[in-house]
């Protein structure tokens, strides 16, 4: 039977343990109230339960079978306790399969004295600092002090510590190097490579090290003089550098005098793997990998002509290209907080060699060292970031400038980007959401805000105590609105807009570009966004935050971008919401018709990486769709380009001979008409099963975009039916409106199956060619089956929609599981125009842009 003390901990572990599997809390609340007798019973149970965990995903898995045993020949249980076997049943089998994601979690929760960690063998966190001189490829060691209940006088890592309950991961390796070793740091010095888990023991089997390492790198351009070191002499008693190849060869001897870890890949070996990976590259190689990453991309020159503009809306051009080249500024921040510094230093050193050019090039596409077009695998590193002068970070030394270190940036592209602190989670968030008010909760999961922690230090871009924030109690995050997070950006923005209203001839222009310029200032953007819906205007702009694809953590928060443009006079709205394939009882009853705005595209900045989109429908707010529907904006110029070099060639190479013929521009853009349209209807604002009043996006959080896109492409090949049925679209095809849309297929799967276009185009791609809709031929092309896409259309319209109207996240999963992914008919398509090189997307020029920033072409 478990100790009084440790019953309590026992159930605050369990409840915190619901609360994250999601299993009922409404099935072990109850423990509170139970007989003593019966709670005896409880805690025997969890008690084996808990052992059960800590021995790993094979014990657990062994447990659950054996706690049935024991439950089945007992006889004995109360009624209560019965009722709670399946509970414990599937608690035990959610810790098989997210083992090692809950250790983290309940470490935290219980174990929180040091020496009670190390006596008893709990798992834990804990953090590693390395510092790694750059010019001589060194690593920076310490002795541990001799009083050091563990390896005790042995060399050791630069700095290390545990992460007590409560404190973050970032701030505690902050914290210790500070502590240990008197170097103060900003937290864009600190790269986490990896997480691994250490299990070690010493002393005789005394101490016990069963901790969960994050492992942080610091790169300083040069070594740093032992003398401009503090060392906090109760931890450690000297330190020097040492060649990072000499120390893994002391380490894989079990050299006595260093503290031992495995330097194996799959343990500590990967240090040493991933410094080697940056240091010893053929820079040849290299180039060539990214020239070949670079020809993925068909450059085009969008030149506008200007003719039908007035006077006044020329003037007011000027201003409005350099108001929208400041989104680029903003969402450069957005991404990562190094990433600025990133960008400046790539653009400052592009002429240094061939190598550095493409660097810059490639940078110039994707707006990140990840690669948008590679599952956003990192094509740079922190061995490629800026160099940065810190001289008060350590003790200052004669003669010495002071520590230059590398802006850091990790290997694998954050999911809240930074819009949230780097070591927060989902959890972590939820709670403290969950603790404020309702309509606080509402402000933090919106799409205008960045969420900060209170233990961020002054380095940072605003401070806690200078911010009008919101926050719960005991918890260390905040909330802070654009306005002020990017507040030196938007007033410059906001006069350049309210300057440009100024100068134009149009009622409808002035008035969106003022009412634009209060909202950036002052963070609310309805008036705004309504303004910008009722726009007519021969120069079309669209600017601020709108899109939440970065935000990949919970898809809440929104970045900025700009796209302006010459409006094409030819455009239409169709109204097809009370058509569509669901049930009634699911249909938004109030939909207001939106005016599809045909635009030729003259300049866009800010999240316009990667592939570009070739429309746009807008805005997100679910309180404008719900009071006022939608615009939509095509790009059409971009369009065009996209047909000509990317569509047309896809369709010679995957497309069968006798439906080539199909393959017309005309369907590509009326389809991407009838997408935009088929994003601002259907289910937004919802109601749950419960009752409860919700939004589509908050119930599927990081699976909404992915849902979103694949949603507006079927119900829109579904819409362009109905309409050519009812004769509203004369002369149009439905055999080339299918051909068309299976040759897009391939087009937006290239993007990658991170990327939101691309992962809701495999889901598509797969639902109809299961439903034998599409078909592989003998000779590797493709074919549409004319007699069965109209029901698979239908059916997967049918299927999504129902998803979104119920806010069923679950069903959501499991569809973009089975569905989403690059199965082989995809593999062996995208093989055959890898084979032939036909280009992935578009990478646009912007002429008369860039002559009024005075841009060269790069």
């Amino acid at each position: 039977m478990a100790e009084p003390h440790k019953q309590e901990e026992h159930f605050d572990v369990l409840t915190k343990t619901g609360e994250k599997t999601g299993l009922s809390k409404s099935r072990y609340d109850f423990l509170y109230y139970a007989e003593p007798r019966k709670q005896e019973e409880h805690f025997d149970l969890l008690s084996y339960m808990f052992n059960c965990f800590s021995g790993g995903p094979s014990a657990i898995k062994s447990g659950r079978s054996s706690l049935m045993k024991i439950i089945n020949i007992s006889g004995g249980l109360s009624p209560s306790c019965v009722i709670m076997v399946p509970f414990y049943c599937q608690l035990l089998e959610w810790l098989k399969i997210h083992w090692v994601s809950s250790v983290l979690y309940l470490s935290q929760i219980v174990w929180e004295k040091k020496g009670d960690v190390h006596r008893d063998g709990d798992y834990h966190r804990a953090v590693h600092v390395w510092i790694f001189a750059e010019s001589t490829q060194e690593l920076l060691l310490q002795l541990r002090a001799d009083c050091k209940d563990s390896w005790a006088g042995l060399w050791d890592i630069s700095s290390a510590g545990h992460i007590s309950a409560g404190d973050s991961s970032l701030e505690t390796a902050r914290r210790e190097l500070q502590e240990e070793l008197g170097v103060i740091l900003p937290k864009d010095a600190f790269e986490l490579i990896f997480i691994f888990l250490h299990e070690t023991s010493t002393n005789g089997g005394q101490f016990i090290n069963n901790e969960f390492e994050d492992v942080y790198l610091v790169t300083t351009l040069d070594p740093i003089p032992l003398e401009a070191f503090t060392l906090q002499e109760s931890e450690v008693s000297a330190v020097k550098y040492i060649h990072y190849l000499e120390y893994k060869n002391l380490l894989a001897n079990e050299d006595p005098e260093y503290v031992p870890y495995d330097v194996n890949a799959q343990q500590y070996g990967q240090l040493f793997d991933i410094i080697a990976r940056r240091y010893k590259v053929d820079n040849v190689a290299r180039s060539l990998s990214l020239q070949k990453q670079l020809q993925r991309y068909a450059s085009v020159s969008l030149n506008v002509e200007l003719t039908g503009l007035s006077d006044a809306d020329k003037g007011a051009l000027d201003l409005l290209i350099k108001a929208a080249a400041i989104m680029d500024e903003i969402f450069n921040l957005q991404v990562w907080y190094s990433n600025p510094y990133l960008r400046d230093w790539l653009e400052k050193h592009a002429a240094a060699s061939q190598l550095d050019k493409l660097k810059w090039a490639y940078y110039l596409i994707n707006k990140t060292p990840w690669s948008c077009l590679d599952e956003n695998e990192a094509y740079l590193t922190t061995a490629d970031s800026a160099i940065k002068l810190l001289p008060e970070a350590t003790r200052r030394v004669s003669g010495w400038k002071g520590l230059e270190y590398k802006a850091a940036f990790p290997s694998q592209k954050p999911p809240g980007a930074n819009f949230y602190p780097p070591d927060m989670d989902k959890m972590e968030f939820t709670q403290w959401k969950d603790s404020l008010p309702e309509d606080q909760q509402n402000i933090v999961a919106g799409f205008f805000s960045v969420i900060k922690r209170h233990s961020e230090s002054n380095s940072d871009s605003s401070s806690p105590g200078s911010i009008n924030h919101l926050e719960g109690p005991k918890y260390d995050l905040y909330n802070v609105p654009f306005s002020q997070e990017y507040n030196s950006f938007l007033s410059k923005a906001a006069e350049l807009l309210r300057k440009a209203g100024d100068r134009t001839s149009s009622p409808s222009l002035r008035r969106l570009l003022h009412s634009k310029a209060d909202a950036f200032l002052s963070n609310d953007y309805y008036e705004s966004d309504i303004a910008w819906m009722e726009l007519d205007s021969k120069l079309d702009v669209t600017i601020g935050p709108y899109e939440t694809y970065e935000d990949t953590l919970f898809g809440y928060k929104a970045t900025f971008e700009a796209f302006i443009g010459i409006r094409d006079d030819k455009g239409t709205a169709q109204v097809l919401e009370q058509n569509l394939p669901m049930d009634d009882a699911y249909k938004s009853k109030d939909v207001s018709a939106a005016p599809i705005r045909v635009v030729q595209l003259l300049y866009n900045a800010g999240d316009v990486k990667g592939p570009q989109t070739v429309a746009f429908n807008l805005p997100n707010d679910e309180r404008i769709v719900k009071d006022r529907g939608t615009s939509m904006v095509m790009l059409k110029n971009v369009s065009e380009a996209k047909f000509k070099h990317i569509l047309q060639p896809i369709a010679d190479v995957c497309i069968t001979n006798e439906q080539r013929e199909f393959v017309d521009f005309d369907s590509f853009f009326t389809h991407t008409i009838c997408h935009e349209c088929c994003h601002g209807i259907g289910p937004h604002s919802i109601t749950l099963p419960n009752g409860k009043k919700s939004t589509v996006r908050l119930e599927l959080q990081e699976l909404h975009s992915a849902l979103e896109e694949a949603k507006a492409d079927i119900v829109g090949l579904w819409a362009l039916r109905f309409l050519t049925l009812q004769g509203l679209l004369p002369g149009a095809s439905l055999k080339s409106v299918y051909a068309t849309f299976l040759v897009g297929c391939f087009r937006s799967v290239r993007f990658g199956l991170l990327e939101a276009h691309g992962k809701g185009q495999a889901l598509q791609f797969n639902w109809l060619y299961e439903k034998e809709a599409f078909v592989l031929n003998p000779d590797e092309t493709f074919s549409v089956n004319f007699d069965k896409v109209e029901d698979a259309v239908e059916s997967l319209s049918r299927e999504i929609l129902t998803i979104q109207a119920r806010g069923d996240k679950e069903s959501a999963k499991l569809l973009l599981q089975k569905y989403g992914v690059m199965s082989e008919p995809l593999k062996l398509a995208l093989h055959n125009l890898e084979q032939i090189q036909v280009p992935v997307d578009i990478a646009p020029e912007f002429p008369v842009a860039n002559g009024i920033l005075g841009k060269k072409q790069f």
